[in-house]
Parts: C-alpha cells; sequence; structure tokens
C-alpha cells in the first residue's frame, strides 16, 4: 500500500499586492484618486465625489478648485459602466456651480454628455445626463452646441422614458433649447409635440409645468400649431383646463391657447369642441388673479380676426370684459383694456361697450396710479372712438376729456400718444372742442410735440391739427408757444412726422397772425425747401406753402409775383416788393422801424377809420383783462372831464383838484406799463378813393364797362394818361420822394400817391376792385412792370346752350386808360414789356 503525502501550501505571488482598504476623510485625496487606474477606487471616488458635492455648492466650488472637473469629464467615456454611472452622478449635480458650467464648456464635454443619451445606456446616466444638459442649455453657446451635436433628438425620446427625473431634466432643456427658433423648428420636425403633450398627464406638477412652458413657446411657430391641432392638443389642453386640481397650472395652459388662437382653423375646432365656454368661464368666475389676466389675453389674441371678433360678439363678450374693469388688479385692468381695444374694431361691440356703460368704466382708469392701465385705458378709448361720434361724446359725458388732457404730460410715450388719438377723434365735435380747449390742451401738446417717439409725434400732431381748426384754438395755440416745435417738426426726418406736421401748418394758417408768425419761425424757408427734394415733397407740404401765403397776400405777392382773383386784399396789405433769393420779406411793423433811406418805397393799404381800430381794440381789451377794461375807462374820462364853475365852493375844488391829479397819476402809470402797439395811419384818400369806386362803378351793368371805368379813375387819381414816348417826362420818382420825406417814413399810403407807374396803378386797381367786388388779378412782371388781368366773355356762343369760354384781357391803366387787351397779343405784349 502506498503511503499517502501531505501536499504543502504554495506561497502568495511577489507581484500582487493584498487589498488595502483606505479611509480619507480629505477631498484633495478622493480627488488625487480619480486618476487612479483601478476601476474599483475610480467608483468609489465618484461616488464619494457625488455626495460631496450634493451637500452644497461651497462644496462643488471646492472640488472645482481641486482640479476633479477635468478628470470626470473623461470618466463619463469610461468603459465600465459603473465607473461611467458613477462620473456622471458625480458631474451632473457638480455641474449646477456657474464655474463648473464655464469649465465643462472650455473642456467640450457636451459631446461626450449627449453621446451617452442612447436607449442601451443605463437609466442612472439618462438622469445625470440630462441634468448636465439642463444646467449647461441655460448658455447661449451651450444652446448652440447642443443643436449642432444633434442632442435634441435623444432627449425628445428620452420624454417617453420611465424614469421622472429622466423626463424632468430632458423636457427642462428642451425648454430652454427652444428659446431659440430654429429649435423650435426643430421639435415639430422631429415629432416633439406628441410627447409634449402626453407629459400633461404626469403625476409631478414640475414635469407639467415644464411642458407647458415649452408648449407656450413652441405654439408661436404656425406650423407647430397645426401640428398641435392634429395631434389632439387642444383636446388635451380642455382636459387640463377642467381639472382644478391643475389650477395652479392654469396660467401656463391659457398661454398655450392664447397662441393657439390666432388661427382661425383652431379658433373654429376650439369652438365646436365647447373649448370657447370654457374660455369665457374663466373669465366670469372669479379665480386667480393671474388665471383671469391670462384668459383675457387669450380673448385679446383672438380677437385679431375679424371673423373672431363677430364670433366673440355673438357670444357677448363685451359684458364679461365691462364686468372685468371693476375688478382689482392692474395687470387685469391692463389686459382688459388692451381686449376692449381689440374689440371695438367691430362695430356692433362700439355700440355695445356704450350701451353698457363701459366707456366710462374706462375713463375712470385713466387716473389709475399703474402707468401701463393708463396707457391701455387711452388705447381702449382711441379705439372706441375712432369713426363713432357717440362713443366720442360718451367720453365727453363722463368727463374724460380733462383726463385726457392731463395724459399728455404722462412720462409714457404710449398712453401720450393714445391720450392724443382720442382727443382727435373727440375734436371733430364743436361742443367737444371747446371743452378740451378749456382745459389746456394747446399748453398740454407742447412736450409731446418735443418727443423723441416718432408715434407719439404723429400722434400730437394730428391733435394739434384737429384742435386748431378754429380761431380760438390758434390763438391758444401761439398764447403757449406751441407754434415753435411745430415749425419745427418740418426739420424731421421722419417722413410721417413731416407730413402730419405740413398739415397741421396748413390748418394753423388759415387766420393771419398764425401765419405770419409761423412765417417769423421760419416755416415759408422750410416749405419750400422740401417742395424742392422730390423725395420730401408731399401734397401735405405743398397745401401748407399754398395756404401759408394765401393767409399772407402781402408775402404772397412778394414771393410769387402773382395775386388771383380769389385773392381777396383787405386793409394791412402791402406791396414790399419783389423779393430776392434767401431775402426775408419783413413786417410792416419791422419795415416801421427803419429809418428813411432810398430804397424802393412799400406801398401800404388801410381805408380803416382810427376810431374804429381803437374801438375794436376796446372791445378786444375789455374781453381779455378786467385791468385793461378800468384803463380803458381811467382814459377815456380824460375827454369827459368838465371845468368847475365860478360858483363852486374851495372845498369842492380842491377835491375835484385832488381827483384829476389822481387820474393824471394813474394814466402816467398805464403809460410806463403798456405800450402802444404800432398801427398803419389810417389812409383817408383811399377810403375816399373806394367811397367813390362803389358810387359810381357798381352801377355799370356790363362787366366790360365796370373794368374800363375803374381804369379811368385809377389813371386820374394816378396822374392821368401817359404817353408812351413821354414817360420820361412823368416824374413820378421825385413825387414819391417827396411824400418818402414829407411823412418821415418809407412807408406810403397808397391813396397820398398822385403820380404813379405801372405798379402804382395796378395795385390800386387791385385793391379798389377787391373792395367793390370786381373780380382780377394782379401780375408782376420784369422791370418794375405790373399789370391787371380780367376775364371776359368771347361773345355770342356758336351753339345753342353752350356757354362761350371767357378770355383773359389786359386792363391798361397809363397810356388809353380803360382800353381792355387781349392777353397775348402784341398790343398786350407791348403793355408789358415797353
Amino acid at each position: 500500500m502506498g503511503k499517502k503525502v501531505k501536499k504543502e501550501s504554495e506561497p502568495p505571488s511577489k507581484d500582487v499586492f493584498d487589498p488595502l482598504p483606505i479611509e480619507s476623510k480629505k477631498a484633495a485625496t478622493v480627488v488625487l484618486m480619480l486618476n487612479s487606474p483601478e476601476e474599483e477606487v475610480l467608483v468609489k471616488a465618484c461616488e464619494a465625489i457625488h455626495k460631496f458635492a450634493e451637500k452644497g455648492d461651497e462644496n462643488r466650488s471646492s472640488l472645482l478648485g481641486l482640479g476633479a472637473v477635468e478628470p470626470l469629464s473623461h470618466l463619463i467615456s469610461h468603459e465600465d459602466k459603473l465607473v461611467r454611472r458613477n462620473a456622471f452622478m458625480a458631474l451632473g449635480v457638480m455641474a449646477a456651480n456657474s464655474d463648473v458650467k464655464r469649465l465643462l464648456k472650455k473642456l467640450d464635454a457636451i459631446p461626450s454628455i449627449i453621446g451617452k443619451l442612447s436607449p442601451e445606456e443605463d437609466v442612472v446616466v439618462h438622469e445625470f445626463a440630462t441634468l448636465c444638459l439642463a444646467s449647461l442649455s441655460v448658455d447661449f453657446s451651450c444652446k448652440v452646441q447642443i443643436s449642432d451635436q444633434e442632442g435634441l433628438e435623444p432627449l425628445i425620446q428620452l420624454l417617453s422614458s420611465p424614469d421622472p427625473d429622466v423626463k424632468k431634466n430632458s423636457v427642462e432643456t428642451i425648454c430652454n433649447l427652444v428659446q431659440d427658433l430654429p429649435s423650435r423648428v426643430a421639435v415639430r420636425e422631429l415629432n416633439g409635440v406628441p410627447p409634449l403633450l402626453e407629459l400633461l398627464r404626469s403625476e409631478f406638477p414640475v414635469i407639467q409645468q415644464l411642458s407647458l412652458r415649452t408648449l407656450v413657446i413652441v405654439t408661436t411657430d404656425t406650423d407647430t400649431r397645426a401640428t398641435f391641432r392634429e395631434e389632439q392638443g387642444f383636446d388635451r389642453l380642455l382636459e387640463f383646463l377642467c381639472n382644478k386640481e391643475f389650477s395652479d397650472l392654469h396660467v401656463e395652459a391659457l398661454q398655450v391657447l392664447s397662441n393657439c388662437l390666432e388661427d382661425r382653423d383652431s379658433l373654429q375646432l376650439i369652438h365646436e369642441t365647447g373649448g370657447l365656454q370654457r374660455l369665457l368661464q374663466f373669465i366670469t368666475t372669479p379665480t386667480l388673479l393671474d388665471i383671469q389676466t391670462n384668459a383675457v389675453k387669450a380673448i385679446y389674441r383672438v380677437a385679431q380676426s375679424s371673423e373672431n371678433r363677430k364670433l366673440l360678439h355673438e357670444q357677448d363678450i363685451e359684458r364679461s370684459l365691462v364686468e372685468l374693469l371693476s375688478l382689482e388688479g392692474d395687470s387685469l385692468r391692463t389686459a382688459t383694456c388692451q381686449a376692449v381695444a381689440a374689440m371695438s374694431l367691430h362695430l356692433a361691440s362700439k355700440d355695445a361697450f356704450r350701451d353698457l356703460d363701459g366707456i366710462r368704466a374706462v375713463v375712470q382708469l385713466l387716473g389709475s396710479e399703474g402707468g401701463e392701465v393708463r396707457e391701455a385705458a387711452a388705447q381702449a378709448l382711441s379705439s372706441l372712438t375712432s369713426s363713432n361720434q357717440l362713443n366720442a361724446y360718451a367720453v365727453y359725458e363722463a368727463e374724460g376729456d380733462e383726463g385726457l388732457v392731463q395724459q399728455l404730460h404722462d412720462v409714457i410715450p404710449g398712453a401720450v400718444a393714445h391720450a392724443a388719438a382720442v382727443l382727435t377723434n373727440m375734436a371733430e365735435q364743436e361742443v367737444l372742442r371747446c371743452s378740451i380747449l378749456s382745459h389746456g390742451a394747446m399748453a398740454a401738446l407742447l412736450e409731446p410735440l418735443k418727443s423723441a417717439d416718432t408715434h407719439t409725434l404723429v400722434r400730437a400732431t394730428q391733435a394739434l391739427a384737429a384742435l386748431a381748426c378754429d380761431a380760438e384754438g390758434r390763438a391758444d395755440l401761439r398764447n403757449a408757444g406751441g407754434l415753435v416745435p411745430l415749425v419745427q417738426l418740418l426739420q424731421s426726418n421722419h417722413k410721417e412726422v413731416r407730413r402730419n406736421a405740413c398739415w397741421a401748418i396748413s390748418v394753423c394758417a388759415n387766420d393771419e397772425p398764425t401765419a405770419v408768425e409761423m412765417c417769423k419761425l421760419g416755416a415759408l424757408d422750410l416749405l419750400q425747401e422740401i417742395n424742392s427734394s422730390a423725395n420730401r415733397r408731399n401734397k401735405f407740404s405743398e397745401i401748407a406753402l399754398q395756404r401759408l401765403l394765401d393767409s399772407n397776400l402781402s408775402l404772397k405777392y412778394s414771393l410769387t409775383n402773382t395775386l388771383a382773383p380769389t385773392d381777396i386784399t383787405m386793409d394791412g396789405f402791402y406791396d414790399p416788393g419783389k423779393a430776392r433769393s434767401g431775402q426775408r420779406v419783413l413786417t410792416l411793423e419791422d419795415l416801421s422801424k427803419q429809418p428813411v433811406n432810398q430804397r424802393r418805397p412799400v406801398i401800404a393799404i388801410n381805408a380803416k377809420p382810427l376810431d374804429t381800430v381803437s374801438v375794436d381794440q376796446s372791445d378786444e381789451r375789455q374781453q381779455d383783462s378786467p385791468t385793461e377794461t378800468r384803463t380803458a375807462s381811467v382814459l377815456s374820462s380824460k375827454g369827459t372831464t368838465r371845468t368847475p364853475s365860478k360858483g363852486k365852493s374851495k372845498g369842492r375844488k380842491e377835491d375835484e383838484k385832488l381827483r384829476d391829479e389822481d387820474e393824471s397819476k394813474a394814466q402816467q402809470e398805464v403809460a410806463t406799463v403798456t405800450e402802444k402797439p404800432w398801427m398803419l395811419p389810417y389812409d383817408a384818400a383811399f377810403h375816399a378813393l373806394v367811397t367813390e369806386a362803389t358810387k359810381t362803378i357798381l352801377p355799370l351793368h356790363a362787366e366790360s364797362e365796370q373794368y374800363s371805368a375803374l381804369a379811368r379813375l385809377v389813371s386820374e387819381v394816378m396822374g392821368g394818361a401817359v404817353e408812351v414816348d413821354r414817360q420820361h417826362d412823368f416824374l413820378w420818382e421825385l413825387h414819391l420822394s417827396e411824400l418818402r420825406y414829407e411823412l418821415q417814413s418809407n412807408i406810403i399810403p397808397i391813396g397820398q400817391i398822385r403820380k404813379g407807374t405801372y405798379y402804382h396803378r395796378a395795385l390800386l386797381y387791385k385793391v379798389l376792385a377787391d373792395r367793390i367786388g370786381v373780380s382780377c388779378s394782379l401780375v408782376r412782371g420784369e422791370y418794375n412792370r405790373v399789370w391787371n388781368e380780367v376775364l371776359l366773355s368771347a361773345g355770342t356762343p356758336h351753339y345753342p346752350g353752350c356757354q362761350p369760354q371767357p378770355r383773359a384781357h389786359l386792363v391798361d391803366l397809363i397810356h388809353q386808360p380803360g382800353r381792355l387787351l387781349r392777353a397775348n397779343t402784341p398790343q398786350a405784349i407791348q403793355y408789358q414789356t415797353i
């Protein structure tokens, strides 16, 4: 039998290191372990870093300083699944730190992170990889990189993950990405709408909220809204809105609904499914302020279409909106006013709001402390009163005109612009216009006319034009100094502003004082410059220039050398001579202040007696100022003071003496305070000529007889007929020089001229003809040649019922006075040139 031998144990290998359990309380040591080649060490190191990073942002910053980020960014691509998972857990938590995000972007970690979103990866990897992307996608450049690396597609696929954390992180990343337009389109193209809708049924509110926020953004795209309809998005949305458990998320849901309702097809669909009724319930049922506000915003979106407005009107939406105007909350009031403005584009809704007393409710909001509310209220009134005079009067009855004038001082440009628009609409009615002016509207428009906001400037100039259509408004504008900023707007580079400024000036130029003042401010030069430019000229600039000249015929004649038969001269008209290019035409008052010179004298017209002028001015002073009335009575009392009789007592004489001294002192004080305005001297001789012409010319029946008789009268006054070859003996220049030095003025009244040549006689003919109602024009040619043109019928008509065309004739005033020369004939041309 063989003996059994006991086998001895083999000694351990020299190359194998016995397992060494390591416990470390230093983060720096654990970070060093991230560089270990052993997988077990890496797993434990990543796990320890994950737990340490979860404790707070300060720990994450500490790990960043120790250099943990770079090795972790490599370990997420490790071949061992457990190492990858723990590395992602650590990196996902650390990515919440802003400095860590910047470093990950620098290390170009995003491609590696996106690469681990494939379906075969562990759910934990998905969770923390998407957590990383959710943190990084806040940065714009990271968004671009995620999109470029096609990270959106795997993120959309992960919306269907069974893990709620993966869903939450994925939808949060998508929500950040769709802030940019290309990603919104990509979500639709990658079929991302269905899974987003499915998330509305999630049991986790944060997931529902992120899904709604994403849908709010993507449904701003038209094609995405179409996809939303096709995927029964409205059904899901209405199901969500009908669930009271989700009331805290109804705000976002209503925002999605508001976006989708911009489309006509969407509105029709939601109306058929009862969604519109549900939307109206949110408006009328007391609930959270934000929910009601967003419901009204949805109505505002719906009301952008005329067909939608009709549909909403059938649902009696006006009643609901009027009720909301009385509720508290600036955001709700603002949204409601905007909805009223949108619905007021429907004619029937304008009347409905008035019948429901909604206009008064909106007017009350003009006094709100919130600027947005004031702006929206003015916007609503602007829409309500547009082309609706009944609504404009309703604003007046609610005393809204005063509040609107006050709002012209608002610091919010939109509030000012809308207020000006309402005033423009109201000013079409004279009663309303007078009320608006009584509240100082013209003075209130000064600041808006200087605004840097073009919309405000357009509305302000429109309001000014509407309010300046009568003399009272123009006087207020002049007194407030509003002509200065108005004229300056002619230099605006904005086409619409310049166009409206021209229109306002054309309205203001309807009376002479305003036209003269605007000419002093350079309006005439600016309008001529505008009309000379093909790009800047417009119909309103041409009208403004013409009206400015029509209101100042002296200026018109000087600049254009022509007065038409419709240009009727009045007292105060003067002929300053032909204006040279770039030369400013001075007013009569300015010319009166110049010393006597050798220049061409200025011929002036004034047949108004001084006593009439003084009475008119006295009446004006009595209307304007009580102080001036008292002054006038003091001055007038001087002429009615009696001389005391000898039989009066000494005491009475002393009393009257004291009274006379007091009146004298009062007169001296008034004289020092009030400076007597310059007035054109009364021309009694011209007045007599007007009287004579009225008696001798008007009784004549034939027009040709009137023209000729008036010509002979003018010639007789101005020195009689002068033969062509004897004109050099007719010393009219000497006569005018004598008059100038006799009057010590460069201004000569036309009635005092006894020797006049072409331009004196033609001017006298024109002004006399205007006084007695005889039609003629005044035309200035070259070399002091001025003539009058009249129209005469051509004679018997060739065909029964046909009126002969009148022909122009020149009136001979100097060679053969009374002769009528047919225009463009040799005789007429000779009269104009020789």
